[in-house]
């Protein structure tokens, strides 16, 4: 990525959080790389070296500062990378911690073969998919060394590495400190807390409202200040705990200690659902040239876009919301938890269940769905959905390439543009997803279909913030 030095030596003066994990400065001086917002004095400017990812920094020798923490930094919005290929790459190795072994995975999921991949992500970030895995899970590790109490085995495995001994050797070479350095002082307690920092503001109030509507009884559960629920990823279960942080611009994080061996893939998930790469500047500077937004905008700064911490069971919800209410789609959607969902028990009575899988769902027959009280048509769309899923047909994922993604979506019977828009926009994260077919938009807009597409066009690349906006003018949001 292209970044202008004079541009970011400004930030890094500003301290300014706008540009916090958009770029990190490397100080050849000392050979340490930091966040633009670090509180160390500034260095002098030639000094300073830009780069657009802690890989990237890493790659050219820097080691992460231990007092602003480059691990803690806000990720990039999709958009941030100048190709959307080497985003979704940065989003699946995030979430995955990616060995050596699945960047050919990770590459066909993308549609590209893993030599391309490789080749972009040189040419963009100057390193390879297999560099910044390796740079995100020392980070991840760091984080855990910091903010756990997680013995270095449980850290060293949870992070992606075959072995402590390959863990040590990585972190001392290439921080030049032990794992045990580092350390931080975590009371060891029976859960597992982290601290998830974004750039303000965020409207916290608005998102637990959301989330709150659209809640699965048995799966999640939103009130006033936490959003909670349980969590399947692989054959790890348990529960996780989210609130808003009393004093940093940061979420808090609590992770049963049962999810430990893939907790870097919940803190990726967590992220995705609560928009936490958000770029609010980016978002206002094009929404509010437009009459028709700017006082929402004003209004409602830090709007974000939820995202979705399953991708398949924000496709189920969405599909079982068509033509129904909110509250309707969500007691139609806790009797599909329930009756296909795992128990589990957890320290919340209110969660009780798993979400069901797309491989649970792909092997239950249509009426039996259809019983649960819906059309069934719509049992049957749900059926194909699960198993299109299940077949690695459609990818659900933040990483996947959200065109190929809506066009298979839309090639499924009972699922058209505006489901299938909606489904990018929050299961794939996609910031420009636009449902032109909404009928609030449209009246939103005072526009019909193609009038409201043309004018869209302005408030590219953030069409989704535009559509929350527009939504919340109306007093509504799907």
């Amino acid at each position: 990525m292209d970044l202008d030095p004079n541009a970011c030596y400004r930030a890094v003066v500003a301290r300014d959080r706008r540009f916090d994990g958009r770029f990190f400065v490397g100080i050849t001086s000392t050979q340490i790389y930091c966040r633009p917002i670090c509180t160390a004095r500034p260095a002098l400017r030639k000094n300073m070296r830009f780069y657009s990812h802690a890989a990237a920094a890493e790659g050219a020798g820097f080691r992460p500062c231990l007092r602003c923490r480059p691990e803690r930094a806000p990720g990039l919005a999709p958009v941030d990378a100048v190709s959307r290929l080497v985003g979704a790459a940065m989003a699946g190795i995030e979430e995955h911690a990616l060995s050596s072994a699945r960047v050919g995975e990770l590459a066909a999921s993308l549609g590209v073969s893993d030599r391309h991949l490789r080749r972009v992500t040189e040419a963009e970030l100057g390193v390879s998919p297999i560099e910044l895995a390796q740079t995100q899970r020392l980070l991840l590790a760091k984080r855990l060394l910091r903010e756990t109490s997680l013995s270095q085995t449980d850290i060293a495995f949870a992070s992606g590495f075959g072995s402590v001994r390959r863990f040590n050797a990585l972190f001392k070479s290439r921080y030049g400190l032990s794992p045990r350095a580092v350390r931080g002082t975590a009371v060891d307690t029976d859960t597992l807390s982290v601290q998830l920092e974004f750039r303000p503001p965020l409207a916290w109030e608005r998102l637990l409202a959301y989330l709150r509507l659209r809640g699965i009884p048995g799966v999640e559960m939103a009130d006033a200040t936490h959003y909670r629920r349980t969590v399947a990823i692989g054959d790890a279960k348990g529960w996780i705990a989210v609130s808003m942080h009393s004093s940093a611009n940061a979420l808090n994080l609590e992770i049963s200690p049962s999810l430990t061996p893939v907790i870097g893939a919940v803190i990726g998930r967590v992220k995705h659902l609560f928009d936490l790469g958000a770029a609010p500047d980016s978002v206002r500077t094009v929404l509010r040239q437009d009459d028709l937004l700017a006082a929402t905008v004003r209004r409602l700064p830090g709007l974000r876009v939820a995202g979705a911490f399953d991708g398949f069971e924000l496709a189920v919800r969405t599909v079982l919301g068509q033509q129904v209410s909110v509250k309707g789609a969500s007691t139609i959607a806790g009797r599909w938890a329930h009756e296909f969902g795992e128990p589990i028990a957890t320290p919340y009575a209110e969660l009780n269940r798993l979400s069901p899988s797309a491989d649970r769902m792909a092997v239950i027959a249509a009426e039996d769905v259809a019983a649960l009280g819906m059309v069934s048509a719509r049992a049957r769309c749900l059926v194909g959905l699960a198993e299109a899923v299940a077949m690695r047909k459609i990818a659900l994922s933040y990483a996947a390439n959200v065109d190929e993604q809506i066009e298979k979506l839309m090639s499924l019977p009972g699922i058209g543009h505006w489901t299938a828009n909606y489904i990018a926009m929050r299961a794939l994260h996609w910031p420009d997803a636009f449902p032109t077919g909404d009928l609030v938009l449209m009246r939103a807009a005072k526009s019909n279909r193609r009038q409201l597409e043309q004018r869209s066009e302005a408030w590219r690349p953030w069409r989704a913030y535009a559509a929350q906006y527009l939504w919340q003018s109306q007093g509504f949001a799907p």
